[in-house]
């Protein structure tokens, strides 16, 4: 499904990210792990347009990704749900999800769209017309993932999304994926919490290798 090869990325003068090459395919959940600063993030930035490589090429279903704009990747069916969550806190729980419909697709189908949200996590129907700067992190991360959904993505790509949450929450915010996952969604995960991470994929990539995952095919 989407295929990373020989990326190069930098901010300015500062390279980040070099000869970066790994694959993802369809059904797969796929983590990155490793530290701050290893280029996690930009891997993603890089993969959803927000940043143009320097080098390289990525192919997501056969079309070129590397100097596609990121609202098209949107079109494609790449979402790419950021670290620090990034909602808009002054507007409700309802309209987040409703910004999140802006492709062409997934405006004609956002009334479905919202209850298909609404059936993973139940509680933002209850919180619908609460402000997102009022949820708890836990709800707010799930919003931001529903958010993603809204675009009903066949690519969904989300950065940390256990920072800053009680194990509790983790724990159901990796049950949220695997369910996702059952459903048809392929997820490439960037994770610092490596356990977790590793016992939810398929495989892993670290330090320019790729890690087998004990009893699951790589």
């Amino acid at each position: 499904m989407l295929e990373v090869q020989n990326v190069n990325v930098a901010y300015g003068l500062v390279q980040v990210l070099w000869d970066i090459s790994f694959r993802v395919e369809e059904g797969e959940i796929v983590a990155i792990v490793g530290s701050n600063g290893a280029g996690k993030s930009t891997t993603l930035k890089t993969i959803s347009g927000l940043l143009r490589p320097s080098s390289g090429s990525i192919v997501f279903k056969g079309e070129r990704l590397d100097q596609t704009p990121a609202h098209m990747v949107v079109e494609k069916e790449v979402a790419h749900i950021p670290e620090g969550r990034r909602l808009f806190p002054f507007s409700s729980v309802l309209t987040n999800l409703e910004l999140g419909a802006f492709t062409r697709r997934a405006r004609r189908e956002t009334a479905e769209n919202v209850e298909y949200v609404f059936e993973l996590f139940p509680v933002l129907r209850e919180r619908q017309n609460q402000l997102a700067g009022t949820l708890s992190g836990g709800e707010q991360q799930m919003l931001a993932i529903g958010r993603g959904l809204m675009s009903r993505p066949s690519l969904l790509m989300l950065d940390e999304p256990s920072l800053g949450l009680a194990p509790k929450l983790v724990l159901k915010t990796l049950d949220t994926l695997q369910e996702l996952n059952k459903r048809g969604v392929t997820i490439l995960l960037v994770e610092q919490n490596v356990n977790s991470a590793l016992s939810l994929c398929t495989r892993g990539r670290m330090a320019g290798s790729f890690w087998r995952v004990p009893g699951k095919n790589c």
